[in-house]
């Protein structure tokens, strides 16, 4: 789920789901985690919560993105460096 170097970024909820349309957009590979998968315990509970959700109503708590940097920089446009 995650590589090296890891950048930890904030946003409005508004801003998290445009950067997920982008990495969805742009083929990159991403793992998402919503509010849901916060009240299973397991794996296949946190796929079976993400699949039971369409895309355009996935209540996103964060995003996880891998690839170049200046596409992930892309994606990431309107997030501000948490601190």
């Amino acid at each position: 789920m995650f590589r090296q170097p890891v950048l930890v970024f904030a946003s409005t909820a508004e801003t998290l789901a445009q950067a997920h349309s982008r990495a969805l957009s742009r083929g990159l590979r991403f793992s998402i985690f919503t509010d849901e998968l916060f009240q299973t315990g397991d794996d296949i509970g946190n796929r079976a919560a993400v699949r039971a959700v369409p895309t355009e109503k996935l209540a996103l708590a964060g995003l996880a993105v891998h690839g170049p940097k200046n596409a992930v920089d892309k994606i990431l446009k309107g997030a501000q460096l948490h601190g």
